[in-house]
């Protein structure tokens, strides 16, 4: 998965939850992106991202990757 199908798969999660969902290219280094979901903030790296990835940032932003 990249990222940008994941922040896609964010956002139509977000957007089925009633949350509020920030993508924030300039906070993150380089080519990272900081992205907020509810209250939880993690950071998501550009490119492909392994299975491994994924759960990790879906577990960080407290959302399930059977969810999205």
């Amino acid at each position: 998965m990249t990222r940008d199908a994941l922040i896609r798969a964010l956002r139509r999660y977000a957007r089925r939850r009633g949350l509020a969902l920030a993508v924030d290219r300039q906070r993150g280094k380089g080519s990272h992106f900081r992205v907020r979901l509810g209250e939880a903030v993690t950071t998501i790296q550009s490119g492909d991202l392994s299975p491994f990835h994924v759960d990790r940032i879906c577990r960080q932003l407290k959302v399930a990757v059977s969810d999205l």
